[in-house]
C-alpha cells in the first residue's frame, strides 16, 4: 500500500467499526415505488461516519483469450503491449486516471494462469509470456498511478497440477508436504512480480473454485481450498504482512467454500476480505440481502462486474453505478471492480465485458469500429460512463457518510463521502427511463457545490452551481450526478 494509506490491520479495525455502524444504513422498509419523483434526504456529516473507502479496481487483459471465452491462443496480444506509445499514455491518462492529474483507479487485478501464463523451465513459477509483459505491466502501474496489484489466480502452473494444464483439472495432491511446496512457489510469484517493480496489494488463491472452464481453472473441493488456503495464505502473509488476503472470489462467506473457512478458525484469521461475483446483477440485491451477516467481522466486495451476455444498455449503464454505490452503502464495501479496462475489438464478449476497445495488430477485420487503427483504442461509453464518475470523483482513501432517506428508492441512489482533503461530495442516479427525480437535500453545510453529470452517452456534463445547505437537484432519466463542494 501507498505510504499515505490505511494498512491492513488498521482497515481491519475500521471495518469492525463500520459493521457495527451498518444498523443504521437502511436494509429494511425500502420501496420500489416506480412512480416516486422526488425524496427527501439528510447528510449526516455530524455523526454518520462510515467506511474509508479506498478505490476501485479494474482487470488488464495483458495475454489473449479465444473470443466468447474459448481457450488460450498463442497469439501474443494484449494491453498494454499492443498499444502505441501515444495510446498508452492517452490510455493511463484519459481511463485509468479518468483525467486526474494525480491518480484514479487504484488496484489491477492480474489474472495469474490467464493473462499473466508465462512458465520457467520447471513449469511451476510463471512469469511474462513474451518478452517486454512484466516491465510493461509495472511501467503501466507506474505512469497511471495505480498503487498495487490484485494477484489472483486462474489456475496455478501446470506444473502443480493433476492434468498439467492450465485448463481445468485439481492440484497433484493435497498433502502437507506438497502444500507447502505450492505455497513457497505462490510466495515466489509474488516476489518475481515485486522484483520486477509491481507492488502487490491483494492476494487470491483462486479465482471461482468450484468452476471448471474452457480457460484457465483450477477446481477445489471445500476441504481442498482450506487445505491449500492455509498453507498458501499463512506463508503469503508472513512474507507480504500489509496484503490484503481475500477468498473466495465467487461467493464470499456465503458458499460452501466460505463455510468451510469458518469452520476452520485458523483459516477464517487468514481472511481479511470475502470476496462476491455478483456479475451483472439488478443493483437491488446488495439492498435485498445482508453480505455482512456471517462476514465475521471482515470485510466484504464485489471484485468482479461485467454483464455475461456480451451486450450492455442505456439501463445498465446506471444499474453499474448503482451496484458501486449500494455495495458501499449497504454492505461498507471499502472497494469495487470492474471487469476489463479494454478488450480487444474481435471478441464478442467485449460489449458486456469492457470499459473500451483496442484493435490489436493483427486484426485486419474493419467490420466493427472501421476508423479505429491498430494499436488504438476506444470508449465503450454505456458502460465507461457508469465507472468514470467514481474514479475521477471518489479518491482513495474518501470517507463514507450515512444519509437518512425518506424512503429507501431502487432506481435513485444517494451516497455521500468527503474527500482526503474534505470536499463533501454527493453521488445521485435515477434509473428511471421515463420520469426525471427531484432531490432534496439537506448537505449541513453552507459551502457551494459543482454538478456534473454522466449516462450513456453523456461523460462530465458541467451542471453549474448550487449552495448548500440545501440543494434542490432534478435528476434527468438514466442519470448519475456528483456535486462536488469547495473544502
Amino acid at each position: 500500500m501507498s505510504a499515505h494509506s490505511p494498512s491492513r490491520r488498521s482497515i481491519l479495525r475500521g471495518a469492525a467499526v463500520a459493521g457495527a455502524a451498518a444498523a443504521l444504513s437502511p436494509l429494511v422498509n425500502s420501496a420500489s415505488a416506480q412512480a416516486a419523483t422526488s425524496g427527501s434526504y439528510t447528510v449526516r456529516y455530524d455523526n454518520g461516519r462510515r467506511q474509508t473507502i479506498l478505490g476501485l479496481g479494474f482487470e488488464i487483459q495483458s495475454d489473449s483469450i479465444g473470443s466468447n471465452n474459448g481457450g488460450l491462443p498463442d497469439t501474443i496480444s494484449g494491453v498494454p503491449h499492443d498499444l502505441t506509445r501515444s495510446e498508452q499514455a492517452r490510455f493511463y491518462q484519459q481511463m485509468l486516471k479518468a483525467g486526474r492529474s494525480d491518480r484514479g483507479f487504484r488496484y489491477c487485478r492480474l489474472a495469474m494462469g490467464l493473462y499473466y501464463r508465462g512458465l520457467d523451465s520447471s513449469k511451476k513459477f510463471m512469469r511474462g509470456r513474451y518478452p517486454g509483459q512484466t516491465a510493461e505491466l509495472a511501467d503501466m502501474c507506474k505512469r497511471a498511478g495505480i498503487e498495487g496489484l490484485s494477484v489472483e489466480y486462474w489456475s496455478p502452473a501446470p506444473g502443480w497440477k493433476s492434468n498439467d494444464s492450465y485448463i481445468g483439472g485439481k492440484l497433484k495432491s493435497f498433502e502437507p508436504d506438497f502444500l507447502s511446496d505450492f505455497a513457497d512457489a505462490l510466495v515466489a510469484d509474488l516476489d518475481y512480480l515485486t522484483a520486477g517493480g509491481m507492488h502487490i496489494s491483494q492476494w487470491g488463491l483462486q479465482n471461482e473454485p468450484p468452476l471448471s472452464t474452457p480457460y484457465s481453472s483450477c477446481v477445489y473441493s471445500p476441504a481442498e481450498y482450506t487445505a491449500t488456503f492455509k498453507a498458501a495464505a499463512a506463508k503469503v502473509r508472513a512474507k507480504y504482512p500489509e496484503v490484503m488476503i481475500t477468498a473466495d472470489s465467487f461467493e464470499g462467506w456465503s458458499g460452501e467454500i466460505g463455510k468451510a473457512l469458518i469452520a476452520d478458525p485458523k483459516a477464517l484469521d487468514l481472511v481479511d476480505a470475502w470476496t462476491y461475483h455478483r456479475i451483472g446483477h439488478d443493483s437491488n440485491d446488495q439492498i435485498d440481502h445482508d453480505f455482512q451477516r456471517e462476514a465475521h467481522g471482515k470485510l466484504v466486495f464485489n471484485n468482479e462486474f461485467e454483464y455475461l451476455d456480451n451486450e450492455t444498455s442505456d439501463w445498465r449503464t446506471v444499474n453499474t453505478a448503482q451496484s458501486i454505490m449500494n455495495w458501499m452503502t449497504f454492505q461498507n464495501s471499502p472497494t469495487w471492480y470492474w471487469l476489463h479496462a479494454l478488450k480487444p475489438v474481435a471478441n464478442a464478449e467485449a460489449p458486456g465485458y469492457s470499459l473500451g476497445f483496442w484493435r490489436p495488430p493483427n486484426d485486419t477485420d474493419f467490420s466493427r469500429f472501421p476508423d479505429l487503427k491498430p494499436g488504438h483504442w476506444t470508449w465503450n461509453p454505456q458502460n465507461w460512463n457508469a465507472v468514470a464518475g467514481f474514479v475521477k470523483y471518489l479518491p482513495w482513501d474518501s470517507v463514507r457518510y450515512q444519509v437518512d432517506e425518506s424512503t429507501v428508492l431502487r432506481d435513485q441512489r444517494i451516497m455521500a463521502w468527503k474527500t482526503p482533503g474534505s470536499r463533501p461530495v454527493l453521488a445521485l442516479t435515477n434509473r428511471s427511463a421515463t420520469e426525471s427525480f427531484t432531490y432534496t437535500v439537506d448537505m449541513q453545510t453552507a459551502t457551494r457545490f459543482e454538478g456534473r453529470r454522466y449516462g450513456p452517452a453523456t461523460n462530465d456534463k458541467s451542471l453549474g452551481l448550487k449552495r448548500g445547505p440545501k440543494l434542490s437537484i432534478e435528476v434527468p432519466p438514466l442519470s448519475i450526478e456528483f456535486w462536488i463542494g469547495n473544502s
